[in-house]
């Protein structure tokens, strides 16, 4: 399934069904538009699923696991092994977005899309794609090949989160170096300095963050990746998880799922699903601003707003998880709170 192909299979969200959506809210017995942004989010869920009458009642979460080769340049903290290791704590329900999940009431399906590493209970035949990326400040990290085949197994996994009766899906990943790799692609595809949009990531210091920079730079003037070609700068200085994210960001699209944006790298991938076809951003709901500088830069390049400032960088998809509870509240008012003929109070006006 190449680009030509999604495109033709992903339709504009319902424009009826938005409009139906917000004529409800209007009938609602509270002040007009005080949920705020809660109220645009569930209207535009209504333009996402067709109809102004929806549940959200099965949720889940997809967490893309890979491994980046430019760790070997000492971009990061830790190293790659760290990947592995969380990526099976998400099978045994101990990292940080699991118990953030039971909470939040929603399924964790973690992926091993290309971790250095094979994890008994996490690795399964046809969604690996390599045993990590190449190291980009030497090579281009995939082939275009490789992204393409990532991008089809995110698709492949919206549909199947579609036909087992999931309403809405948040997006995480895991990955020691992403947060170098999503900093590279944004560079790229926003025309913006390594400087501007790149961070600490995972706690780097002063050092260790101007040697992150001069990596990304570096590596970006050796490969001149095509800033008008998403599937030619995820494979020079992009990464599996990244990929894979922007297949599911696309499957949302095609299946009419809402697809929950995380922080940083959940975000970059949203930006190359907008870059293959600008529809796709129909179908996705931000959740938080990642607290790494190109969070914000991000999300506002995609034209979206945060509900959610805490200042979180943990990743895994805890911000997109997050959301969960406040969207469920608002769905909640919009489903069953009554009228003001109902309760007999005069309507509110809109004042100018």
């Amino acid at each position: 399934m190449y680009r030509k192909e999604i495109c033709g299979k992903i339709e504009a969200a319902d424009a009826s069904a938005m409009e139906q959506a917000r004529k409800h809210w209007m009938s609602v017995g509270k002040p007009l538009f005080s949920l705020g942004k809660l109220e645009d989010a569930i209207v535009k869920i209504a333009g996402i699923k067709g109809t102004p009458d929806y549940r959200l009642d099965k949720k889940g979460l997809i967490i893309m696991c890979a491994d980046n080769g430019v760790v070997e340049e000492g971009v990061t903290q830790t190293g790659r092994e760290v990947t592995a290791i969380v990526a099976e704590n998400f099978t045994k329900g101990m990292a940080s977005v699991c118990l953030m999940s039971r909470q939040a009431g929603v399924d964790i399906f973690p992926v091993d899309i290309g971790m250095a590493v094979d994890v008994p209970a996490l690795t399964k035949d046809g969604q690996k794609v390599a045993y990590g990326t190449r190291n980009f400040a030497k090579e281009p990290a995939m082939t275009k090949e490789e992204v393409w085949r990532a991008i089809r197994i995110g698709i492949d996994m919206a549909a199947g989160m579609k036909e087992r009766g999931y309403e809405i899906i948040a997006t995480g990943e895991m990955g020691i170096g992403n947060t170098t790799t999503s900093s590279a692609v944004a560079s790229v595809l926003l025309g913006e300095r390594a400087e501007d949009i790149t961070g600490k990531g995972a706690g780097l210091d002063a050092k260790g963050l101007k040697k992150k920079i001069t990596v990304i730079r570096q590596a970006i003037e050796k490969h001149n990746p095509d800033p008008h070609d998403v599937i030619d700068v995820l494979a020079k200085v992009g990464g599996l998880d990244i990929a894979g994210l922007t297949g599911i960001f696309l499957g949302g699209a095609i299946y009419r799922i809402p697809v929950v944006i995380d922080g940083l790298i959940s975000s970059v991938a949203a930006l190359c699903a907008a870059g293959i076809t600008e529809k796709a951003g129909d179908y996705m709901l931000p959740s938080h601003v990642s607290n790494e500088p190109g969070g914000r830069t991000v999300l506002e390049a995609l034209g979206l707003s945060p509900f959610l400032t805490c200042g979180m960088f943990l990743g895994e998809g805890s911000g997109a998880v997050a959301l969960m509870p406040l969207l469920d509240m608002a769905l909640k008012v919009y489903r069953e709170m009554g009228t003001f003929e109902d309760i007999s109070v005069e309507r509110y006006e809109v004042l100018q």
